[in-house]
């Protein structure tokens, strides 16, 4: 069985020719969970055999276990795969499929999705690759739906992300899921990237982070409206901020952030939701106007939806006050008094 969310083996596959790249990419998102005392995550090398790889970029990394180190292992990560798109060997197969059979989470970023696949353990579900790869996996596995668009799709048991970058982004949605969002966006401001891009956001965009200068309308506006997620944010306002009309807006806007202004900002007032749920105090009702939701329903509907859960089940588990001011918020005394 997995461990608790703050204490995780993570077991990532190496392989001749990787990219140092994606291999760097779960080691270095998991272990600042470690680094910044957030939980005690240990990663480890694995492959075929223990011994040597020698990466993409003809660098060879010692001290690589052997499948063995994955039998324990709560995630384990294929980063990515062979460039001439073989497939998956009956060992990493069988290794895979025991895993997730004793409650691993598997995770196939970037081409690691098609020895995912290979697997079996994308079977009638829903996947992500690189976009160059997305024929390749949908013509070998037809009881794969591959979708193109999205960064990544998290089915619980078993995760898979589009290219490069995005494996960034579908390994702190893991800390996101163990540790809650104050974890994952501490990691990520220590690491200097985005903090939250969901899953379902665009794999490709113009810009995928607007850029933030007085002469940029839409960065503009997402400043502005993150200062006023209490209050209601129809389009015609935001475009009224932007000082564009209704339809430029709209265009600009999507281009920019690779999501309609109505899912960008559900989706701020749901990470504002789960920041005060963390760590405030407030009742369910204020945190739900202070989102801008309207009424506790709205919110509760959009946690559903969103987290598979309710807010008050995520603060139970995602609490990430001290015991100290806890008490504080029920005594109404401060921390400086305690």
């Amino acid at each position: 069985m997995p461990t608790s969310g703050d204490a995780l083996r993570v077991a990532v596959y190496a392989f001749d020719g990787i990219t140092m790249f994606h291999l760097s990419v779960p080691q270095l998102v998991f272990d600042e969970v470690r680094r910044q005392g957030l939980g005690d995550w240990t990663t480890v090398l694995f492959s075929d055999r223990a011994g040597s790889v020698r990466t993409a970029e003809g660098y060879p990394i010692g001290e690589v276990r052997g499948p063995s180190a994955a039998e324990k292992a709560d995630v384990v990560v294929i980063p990515s795969w062979f460039e001439d798109g073989r497939a998956a060997g009956p060992a990493l197969r069988r290794l895979l499929t025991k895993a997730h059979d004793r409650g691993a989470t598997i995770a196939g970023l970037c081409l690691g999705a098609v020895a995912v696949a290979d697997a079996g353990l994308l079977s009638r579900r829903t996947a992500v690759t690189h976009w160059q790869a997305v024929d390749m996996l949908a013509a070998r596995h037809r009881d794969v739906a591959v979708d193109a668009s999205v960064l990544y799709i998290d089915h619980g048991d078993v995760l898979t992300s589009a290219g490069t970058a995005s494996a960034i982004d579908a390994c702190l949605h893991l800390v996101r899921g163990r540790l809650g969002a104050a974890a994952a966006n501490r990691v990520a401001r220590s690491l200097v990237v985005a903090p939250h891009r969901e899953g379902g956001q665009a794999q490709y965009i113009e810009r995928p982070l607007p850029a933030q200068s007085a002469n940029d309308p839409i960065a503009l506006v997402l400043d502005w409206a993150l200062r006023h997620l209490a209050e209601p944010l129809p389009v015609e306002r935001l475009a009224g901020v932007a000082h564009l009309s209704r339809r430029t807006f709209i265009r600009a806007f999507q281009a920019s952030t690779g999501v309609t202004p109505a899912v960008w900002v559900r989706r701020q007032r749901l990470d504002e939701a789960r920041r005060l749920l963390e760590s405030t105090d407030l009742p369910i009702d204020q945190v739900a106007a202070a989102c801008g939701f309207g009424s506790t329903v709205t919110m509760r509907q959009s946690f559903a939806a969103a987290f598979d859960t309710s807010p008050s089940e995520y603060r139970r588990r995602f609490d990430a006050r001290t015991e100290n001011s806890r008490a504080a918020a029920r005594t109404g005394l401060s921390l400086e008094v305690l």
